[in-house]
């Protein structure tokens, strides 16, 4: 048995949607489809969760909402239409969607989750409407129905690992294609909260371990994950095999084609993921598995970097020496709930890396103030934007001049590093950068690494 996730460029239109549907009809052991919402159909255009945020914020601001309700509604229009779909069949879609804002909810956090999980939430619906029609049974299959629970935080939710049990109860033996809408769970009040952005894959890989399954597809617009970003190198070599723990180091780190979380379930019930090419169902893709399984260890996997993050440099003479430093520290960042990804530091100074998405100004700013009036450091700098790079492979473990190969060609193309830093697990080796030299960086990398000239 096969999960299968499509992601939003998969369901864009009418036209996606029929490779989709192919994809679907042409493997029977495609038993569980998990959806994302419409994603863009050109390069300009608007994806529907976007449109449905935008529809948030103006019911909030209590604006008029006209237009957006009516675009939001076209996209899954004009999807039925491609089909033939009688007009009657999308009256329950279109009164879901003015429904949204008539709905009573707990924060304003619990609407801006609900308005955006709907993408997924009626795409499902639809597709479950386009493949019965085209004829093959399909049902939608709401996460409530399974008891797919979340924590309480409403737009970056953690999925509650006792609802396992709970879905591994969904009846398979029906000939019907389960549609499950991915992205977000239910909280135990019953509201809708939303994993973060891109959680789809999480949802699918929930999927795939609840139901022991044999494989996990995950589709999208690529026929392969490459060793690099195809916007900085041309044609990089394909990755046609790596491990869970590349993977997630690399997914962190910048590589956008699947979710890094979505990796943890995956870990936990040793599912093998196929990372596949809706337009290219054919082309073997990239298999995530297991170190046991992996049948070529490259020194260096992948490359990956990514500018969303902000650091924080604090210097004061002799910190090394006084106990409890960096656990002050640490009550400051959990008084104002900020999480950190990075904390390197030297014996005189540290420094403190942040994901900047999670953060409002005005956080960072009560966040700098306690730590200047608590900790009375000699230099304090907020650096609002500090660029990563990931180097990772298996092949990395103690392997000798691997740090070599990465710093050499940045000193030949005079690129000076902020960072550097290497991960307990020996397969990733991290480097703090300015953003504006990131891409260089990376060139240089590759080409070394790869042999590239």
């Amino acid at each position: 048995m096969k999960v299968s996730k499509f992601g939003g460029s998969s369901l864009a239109d009418g036209h996606q949607l029929q490779r989709v549907f192919n994809i679907v009809n042409a493997d029977s052991n495609r038993k569980i489809i998990v959806v994302s919402a419409p994603g863009k159909r050109f390069t300009d255009d608007i994806k529907v969760t976007d449109l449905l945020i935008k529809y948030a914020e103006a019911t909030i601001n209590d604006q008029n909402t006209e237009t957006i309700i009516s675009d939001i509604k076209q996209r899954y229009h004009d999807i039925a239409y491609h089909f033939g779909l009688p007009q009657e069949s999308l009256t329950d879609i279109d009164q879901q969607i003015d429904h949204l804002a008539k709905k009573h909810y707990r924060s304003f956090d619990y609407l801006f989750a609900a308005f955006a999980a709907h993408g997924e939430y009626l795409n499902a619906q639809l597709i479950a409407k386009v493949f019965t029609y085209l004829g093959l049974p399909a049902r939608f299959i709401d996460p409530k129905e399974i008891g797919l629970l979340v924590d309480d935080n409403a737009r970056s939710a953690t999925f509650n690992t006792q609802s396992y049990e709970t879905i591994a109860k969904l009846d398979l033996s029906t000939s019907e294609r389960l549609i499950i809408p991915g992205f977000f769970g239910y909280t135990n009040n019953g509201d809708m909260a939303t994993f973060s952005r891109g959680g789809s894959d999480i949802t699918g890989a929930i999927m795939a371990r609840a139901l022991s399954a044999d494989l996990y597809e995950n589709f999208t617009d690529v026929s392969a994950i490459y060793a690099v970003n195809p916007n900085i190198i041309t044609h990089p070599a394909a990755i046609h095999q790596m491990t869970y723990d590349e993977m997630r180091e690399l997914s962190y780190a910048g590589f956008a084609v699947f979710h890094d979380e979505a990796i943890i379930p995956a870990i936990q019930g040793g599912i093998r993921i196929n990372i596949k090419n809706t337009n290219d169902p054919d082309a073997p893709g990239t298999f995530i598995v297991p170190p046991t399984e992996v049948q070529e260890t490259r020194p260096v996997t992948g490359i990956a970097n990514s500018n969303r993050f902000a650091a924080l440099y604090l210097h004061r003479y002799l910190l090394n020496k006084e106990v409890g430093f960096t656990l002050r520290i640490l009550e400051i960042l959990k008084r104002h709930n900020i999480s950190y990804e990075h904390m390197p530091s030297g014996i005189d100074d540290l420094t403190i890396i942040f994901d900047k998405t999670n953060l409002s100004q005005d956080k960072v700013n009560a966040m700098l103030a306690d730590i200047a009036a608590d900790i009375k450091p000699d230099t304090l700098k907020w650096l609002p934007s500090y660029g990563i790079i990931m180097i990772v492979g298996e092949g990395m473990r103690n392997r000798i001049g691997a740090l070599t190969e990465i710093v050499t060609p940045l000193k030949e193309n005079g690129i000076s590093l902020q960072m550097v830093n290497q991960g307990a697990s020996e397969i990733s080796i991290m480097l703090g950068i300015q953003p504006d030299l990131a891409d260089s960086a990376v060139k240089a990398i590759y080409n070394n690494i790869f042999k590239i000239k």
